[in-house]
């Protein structure tokens, strides 16, 4: 068994409230995304609400912001996930059903295999990016950071540009 898990969250302010028809199409492909994660090799938890999926859960005063977050093996199959599954077609009309973001909204971060991490430690990840930009406690694909105890500089995964994680 692995050590290190990956955690990731990703935050995203959907650019109307969840029964407009401007992110139908969002909410249309949230459950076939989502159980594409979970049958994903490497999967191992997602951050879920009463509705099987984060979009209920408030994680800040602001009732658009939606959080997501899960649990992977290790990089490789969080980044087959996001950049090689039919996930990607889906992440990248984005643009249409979230509004621009100032600042982190995707970090990434190792974790002892078996914790589960909440949403405040994921915003603080998200905090620490955006100050300090990337580092072991969070980084991105563009900069990943080896799992405790693992030598090795950041490698950068060459993320699709469009998507790396900062604005």
């Amino acid at each position: 068994m692995r050590r290190w898990h990956l955690a990731q969250i990703n935050i995203g302010r959907l650019v109307a409230p969840a029964d407009d028809p401007q992110v139908a199409g969002f909410f249309a492909a949230l459950d076939r995304v989502n159980a594409l994660a979970e049958a994903s090799p490497g999967f191992v938890w997602r951050l879920k609400g009463e509705g099987n999926n984060a979009t209920d859960i408030q994680a800040t005063p602001d009732p658009l912001l939606i959080p997501n977050m899960s649990v992977w093996e290790d990089a490789d199959a969080l980044f087959a996930f996001v950049y090689r599954s039919a996930h990607t077609p889906v992440m990248a009309q984005r643009r249409q059903w979230f509004a621009p973001f100032d600042g982190a909204y995707q970090a990434l971060w190792w974790i002892e295999a078996g914790h589960i991490p909440t949403v405040a430690e994921g915003l603080s990840r998200l905090w620490l990016l955006d100050r300090f930009g990337p580092s072991a406690q969070a980084f991105t694909f563009k900069a990943r950071f080896p799992a405790p105890g693992e030598a090795g500089l950041p490698t950068d995964m060459q993320p699709d540009p469009w998507c790396v994680g900062t604005a």
